[in-house]
């Protein structure tokens, strides 16, 4: 799998995921463009990599805001001169009771987890337009094709990210773009096995597999896939 001098915005950039892309990503031969609102996390992740300077590190954005994400394209557009695709991973998780799960909960999650992912993929659409060709990954969730109790929001905002990537496939594919997504089970970091002493982590999956799948997406290997909903849940 080569992604030879592809242009590729990474958000989330200076998370676990999102860090995990980028080496694999950077090992395939992508140049990136690297969004996260964390300034400090966006310089960890970038200094993993063998030659930071091939990059663009664009800290202080927030995905949620749809003038944002103009102006991180407008800059990368600038730096490279065009976006080849995009793996997007914002993304964050809360559970609560349904007594507990008010509108306050639920915006919360679709905030960070839906118009996230919709304002980024909008937002790169012109480009990729202009180019005739294009790959959009993003992230959804296992635990929401079947939401099971306590995470009534959370699942709510990743079964509306899996309705962005059907509709916007079916959209774009006269475009030559492609959209489709990853499903992780839970993800073995840091906080996760903090929050779930108990469990085996040993069966969850590795962002670095994660990654391996969306850079397979990202790349000409997966041409003829689009609109697809890939389960990425490791060995549970």
């Amino acid at each position: 799998m080569s992604l030879t001098d592809k242009v590729v915005l990474v958000t989330g950039a200076g998370g676990n995921l999102g860090a995990a892309v980028m080496v694999v990503l950077a090992a395939a031969g992508a140049r990136i463009i690297a969004a996260d609102r964390r300034e400090d996390a966006l310089q960890h992740s970038l200094s993993a990599l063998d030659d930071p300077v091939r990059h663009l590190a664009v800290p202080g954005v927030d995905l949620a805001d749809e003038a944002a994400c103009d102006r991180l394209v407008a800059q990368a557009v600038d730096r490279y001169g065009r976006i080849d695709g995009l793996a997007a991973t914002v993304g964050g998780f809360a559970a609560a009771p349904l007594a507990e799960t008010g509108t306050e909960l639920l915006l919360q999650m679709l905030r960070i987890n839906t118009i996230t992912t919709l304002a980024i993929m909008r937002a790169v659409l012109p480009p990729m337009r202009k180019a005739g060709n294009g790959s959009l990954v993003v992230v959804g969730a296992a635990s929401a094709r079947r939401a099971s109790s306590g995470i009534a929001a959370y699942a709510a905002s990743k079964s509306a990210v899996f309705r962005l990537v059907e509709s916007f496939a079916d959209e774009l594919r006269p475009a030559g773009i492609r959209v489709n997504a990853v499903l992780p089970g839970t993800i073995d970091t840091p906080q996760n096995r903090a929050a779930m002493p108990d469990a085996d982590a040993g069966t969850w999956v590795r962002p670095q597999e994660v990654a391996e799948v969306m850079a397979f997406l990202l790349s000409e290997a997966a041409s003829g896939v689009t609109g697809a909903l890939i389960p990425v849940t490791g060995r549970g």
